[in-house]
């Protein structure tokens, strides 16, 4: 406990002291939206006020008593991003696995929901203008008309409609305006990219507006076929939204918004890193993970069969503002709808008898209702509401092979009751040794978990805020949830229907009497086979859950003057129970954390500086996983169960250092460990590193030359750094470390971008020249090692390589 203090001593020591020294370095810059017009410039440009809205209230962002981050739209334009995953580097502290937009996952100050299934909520909550975006497939979405992001970092119930344990990243779309205006953007890369989106606001009325974009984003993709030169990971999307806001009398504005998204691509390319003996031979077992071969040096070869990567999304969105003398009434109300599937391919290897892949296919539907009340006296600012929640989603996780592939697994757990050890190959050869045109390899094999789920979650929330005296204010939140959930499995037997048509025919002509083996030996599974689903097959079992919580929220921030303020808070986080979809009968209860912060936030408005930090500690009890479980001889996904706890660090700074020079810095750093955990292999790990690194680093600067008449040039650069992973003996038999020369999956990680953009002097027009991850460092990112054990066949999946490409864009 005491060498976990003095890490955090020494980080913030390090931060406090190291933010001096960083100004005079490149720094990553989070600044206000641009005006849509020009405007005049000021004789000394003053340091940028951030307006928030994380409390329900507008306020400035210093005087907000959390670690909270801001990403504006000139920030989103710097890096060229399309979505949350291109922005993670830049906002120290969280992680967003975007490589498969369907099935992402997030992380926030250590915390994250290691489950694809719909059986489990995610621990980081994602708001689009207030509502509750819910979970995997309908999460990562393309950003249309985003005006800025609020990253709340530790639990923020009693804010939020819907609670997060680790925190909340909020995205506040640009409302309808008064103004006609229009706007156009064409950005063209390598790799074949091709990028471009559209708006236009339209006033309708006295007070009615409506406003429209679109987007529309291509690539060819980075990787291709070794033997056929296809291109394996393109992009391919579009996405569409409208709102209309009508004024319905001097106090009560309606907004009514449409979102609308395509995703139609190939799912992503896997590259086998084991070493392959010429055909028709077998990779050694058990696998050499020294031998590894490195995914970034090694040519992809690929048989996936009906590879995708599809999903189509609507959200229609309803929000009701009325105003009374007394506050506010904000009502919300939404319905999401989408479909989604992923089939990937998981040997890398495009040899039939090695062959198997997984698909998820999900449909979802949520309807979202809110009431909001806020408030204000002289001396107390309130906020209350009630939220409902209620999802219907299904999902089929299939394991997809071939009857070769299938074979393969047979011979090498030594089950075949023939002298050469194979099932269907045995038979191959003694039908043709006879002239029988029958054939059991080159067959299908399917094997599926078919779930649904219902959830119905109610909440009501409160904050208030007691301003106790002209510097101090004291906040107390609380919020009351209950969760309710009814789950399904189905685990059918195995589906091969042309194999079983084979076997018709060869049961019809005596084979397998004269064969002496029975027709039975051919129907078996090799994917779902641990005990429950072995005694439940074809048989639907429920279940049926509910949880409750009660989470406090409890704040006390100092103003020593009117440029320093200081905070102090305790807040618990809630996350409901749930089910493993690959288990059946498996459920876990929910998971708690309880977290302590205390910040400082000063400005120094004479030097155009101000910085934010802010120190943690939290536990995070039942956290809940599901994770492969290696040691059997076909593995298994099970649930596994810890206590964790971290202590951290969060910094920033910004500084206007001259009018055209801007810089600023954001730094997290967290020493989180397992307080309580034994693993599936029964290690104890307490006292563990979780695998999150200790530091997490983003700078940047930008630079403007104000031409005159020639128009403004900006430079923008920008780096981001995450260190190694903090490894233990599980996160390596997981696949999230490796012991192999060839693969350091906890490598630390660089990115640095830059842009170059040119505007007209009327504002009109620009030109940008952009590059992302300039230096070309790739990372591994996964391994699929399902079938590591039974056919010898790693695969792994790396991040993009350098982009590049110019920008054309209009505003009117």
């Amino acid at each position: 406990m005491l060498l976990r203090k003095h890490k955090l001593v020494t980080a913030i020591a390090a931060l406090c002291g190291g933010a001096v020294l960083t100004f005079g370095a490149p720094s990553t810059a989070l600044a206000q939206s641009a005006a849509t017009e020009p405007q005049p410039r000021a004789e000394a440009k003053d340091l940028d006020a951030i307006t928030v809205t994380a409390q329900s209230r507008e306020q400035e962002l210093q005087d907000v008593p959390i670690a909270l981050q801001v990403v504006s739209d000139q920030l989103i334009d710097d890096v060229a991003a399309k979505d949350l995953g291109d922005l993670d580097s830049f906002v120290p502290g969280l992680v967003v696995n975007s490589q498969q937009p369907t099935q992402p996952s997030f992380q926030l100050r250590g915390i994250s929901t290691d489950d694809f299934g719909i059986g489990t909520d995610p621990a980081v909550g994602i708001y689009v203008d207030g509502v509750y975006a819910g979970r995997g497939g309908g999460v990562l979405l393309p950003f249309t008309d985003v005006e800025r992001i609020e990253i709340l970092k530790g639990p923020q119930g009693t804010l939020f409609g819907r609670n997060t344990a680790a925190g909340a990243v909020s995205i506040i779309t640009r409302k309808p305006g008064s103004d006609t205006e229009a706007a156009a953007r064409l950005r063209l890369g390598n790799e074949g990219r091709v990028y471009a989106d559209a708006m236009v606001n339209l006033p309708t009325g006295e007070d009615a507006a409506l406003r429209v974009n679109a987007l529309f984003n291509h690539s060819d993709g980075w990787i291709q076929d070794a033997n056929t030169g296809r291109d394996l990971n393109p992009e391919n999307n579009w996405a569409t939204r409208a709102a209309f806001r009508l004024g319905l009398g001097e106090r009560t504005t309606a907004t009514l918004s449409w979102d609308h998204e395509n995703l139609d691509q190939l799912g992503q390319a896997t590259t086998g890193i084991v070493p392959l003996p010429p055909r028709p031979g077998l990779p050694t077992l058990p696998v050499d993970e020294l031998g590894y071969l490195d995914p970034r040096k090694v040519p992809t070869a690929s048989d996936a069969e009906g590879n995708e990567e599809s999903r189509r999304f609507d959200g229609v969105t309803l929000i009701v503002d009325h105003g009374f003398d007394w506050g506010t009434l904000t009502m919300t109300s939404s319905w999401r709808d989408y479909d989604s599937v992923n089939r990937v391919e998981e040997d890398g290897t495009d040899r039939n008898y090695l062959y198997v892949d997984s698909t998820n296919t999900e449909s979802n539907e949520s309807l979202y209702q809110e009431f909001k009340f806020a408030g204000s006296t002289d001396r107390i600012d309130w906020v209350a509401g009630a939220s409902y929640f209620k999802e219907e989603a299904d999902q089929t996780s299939e394991v997809n092979a071939l009857t070769d592939s299938v074979d393969t697994i047979v011979h090498n757990l030594g089950l075949a009751p023939t002298p050469t050890g194979y099932l269907f190959g045995y038979v191959d050869q003694q039908l043709a040794a006879f002239g029988i045109p029958i054939r059991l390899r080159g067959h299908r094999w399917n094997e599926k978990f078919i779930n649904t789920l219902e959830t119905q979650s109610y909440a009501v929330f409160g904050d208030v805020i007691w301003h106790a005296t002209d510097k101090l204010n004291l906040t107390f939140g609380l919020r009351y949830t209950r969760d309710e959930k009814e789950f399904s499995w189905l685990n059918n037997p195995r589906s091969a229907p042309e194999l079983d048509a084979a076997l018709d025919q060869l049961e019809a002509m005596g084979f397998f009497a004269l064969a002496g083996i029975p027709r039975e030996t051919f129907v078996f599974d090799v994917a779902f086979i641990d005990p429950p689903a072995m005694l439940n097959k074809g048989v639907t079992n429920r279940a049926k859950r509910s949880w409750s919580d009660v989470s406090p929220r409890f704040v006390a921030d100092y103003h020593f003057n009117d440029n320093t303020m200081g905070y102090a808070s305790l807040a618990k986080g809630y996350k409901a129970g749930g089910f493993n979809s690959l288990q059946i009968g498996s459920r876990f209860d929910n998971e708690d954390v309880w977290n302590l912060e205390f910040g400082l936030k000063q400005s120094f408005p004479e030097h155009r500086l101000q910085y934010n930090l802010s120190a943690y500690y939290y536990v995070y009890d039942n956290r809940q996983a599901v994770v492969l479980d290696m040691s059997t001889t076909i593995p298994r996904f099970v649930v596994d169960t810890s206590d964790m706890e971290a202590y951290g660090v969060d910094f920033d700074a910004r500084w206007q250092v001259t009018d055209g020079l801007g810089l600023d810095f954001n730094a997290a750093f967290i020493d989180a460990t397992y307080k309580n955990y034994a693993s599936i292999s029964g290690l104890d790990l307490s006292g563990k590193p979780t695998g999150v690194p200790h530091w997490f680093l983003a700078g940047g600067m930008n630079y403007q030359w104000y031409l005159q008449e020639h128009g403004d040039l900006r430079l923008s650069l920008r780096h981001a750094y995450r260190s190694k992973k903090r490894c233990n003996t599980e996160s390596v038999a997981q696949g999230d470390c490796g012991p192999s020369p060839a693969l350091d999956l906890d490598e630390s990680r660089n990115r640095t971008d830059v842009r170059l953009a040119w505007t007209a002097p009327n504002g009109h027009w620009g030109l940008a020249l952009f590059g992302n991850n300039v230096f070309d460092n790739q990372y591994i990112n996964s391994l699929g090692t399902y079938g590591k054990t039974v056919l010898g066949t790693v695969g792994a999946r790396v991040t993009e390589p350098r982009t590049f490409g110019v920008e054309f864009n209009a505003k009117f």
